[in-house]
């Protein structure tokens, strides 16, 4: 709370200090109020109430284990991989998955349960890496809160009212959506972090395809934060046909998530 309570006092002058960042993924100049030290400690601050609020952590050591192998072999290829992440499964029954900034990374059990290999789980893994990468999160941050909630918090920081600036602080992280650019930045960026991988481009395909099946017959959190851009399923088959990234021997990894994550969530 310390922690969070001196960023918030110092609000204006990051507004003055820090103002833009370059994006590693589409190489634009964009608006940014915090620097990366502030991602991880936001990441840090907010990261064990969001466990909480949607069921907390699946209660399997291996299956966890598995999914953050997964994850840190795409985020070690990412264009951040200084960055501590953490990847983990959540014991919720919506469909999604969701990245903090500084590298915490969340997939839902209902999630999991829709997928059938490891490639699409590493893609899903990917896409989250690359909003990580490009921070999205924050970037939303200060164009969706910095002009009016960040100055509020910063201003209340020094009186009594900084408990209820902090609760609608989070919830503001929580329930930030993302726009239809960037969710292409994360599609194109984690495709490339799982192709680097060595996993088989196909896996996002798939995985999309899913969705948008399943966004038919009924509402899918996923696209609620991550709104589906038009053409998604044709632009990542273009991008894998014009980077040759479909190659022989990329893995897919069926067998593999059906020991590690669907015989344990059964």
């Amino acid at each position: 709370m310390k922690t969070l309570k001196k960023l918030l006092i110092l609000v204006p002058i990051l507004l003055i200090v820090t103002g833009c960042q370059t994006n590693p993924i589409s190489g634009e100049t964009e608006l940014q109020f915090f620097s990366d030290d502030q991602d991880v400690e936001l990441g840090a601050q907010y990261a064990p109430e969001i466990e909480k609020q949607l069921g907390g952590k699946i209660l399997d050591l291996d299956l966890q284990n598995y999914i953050d192998e997964v994850g840190q072999k795409v985020a070690v290829v990412s264009h951040r991989p200084d960055f501590n992440y953490s990847f983990v499964a959540l014991d919720s029954n919506q469909i999604n998955a969701f990245a903090l900034p500084g590298g915490h990374i969340f997939i839902t059990r209902a999630m999991l349960k829709k997928m059938e290999t490891e490639a699409q789980l590493a893609s899903v893994l990917a896409h989250e890496t690359a909003h990580v990468t490009a921070r999205h999160v924050t970037t939303q941050m200060s164009r969706q809160i910095g002009i009016s909630v960040l100055l509020q918090a910063g201003a209340a920081a020094v009186d009594s009212g900084i408990a209820n600036q902090v609760a609608n602080f989070g919830a503001q992280i929580i329930s930030l959506s993302f726009s239809r650019k960037q969710e292409r930045q994360a599609d194109l960026g984690g495709l490339s972090y799982m192709v680097a991988a060595g996993y088989d481009p196909k896996g996002m395909v798939e995985t999309m395809q899913m969705l948008e099946s399943l966004s038919d017959s009924r509402p899918v959190e996923f696209f609620s934060t991550h709104p589906s851009p038009e053409n998604r399923v044709e632009y990542i088959k273009d991008d894998i046909y014009m980077n040759n990234y479909d190659k022989p021997g990329m893995k897919v990894g069926a067998d593999e998530y059906r020991i590690n994550v669907l015989a344990r969530l059964k």
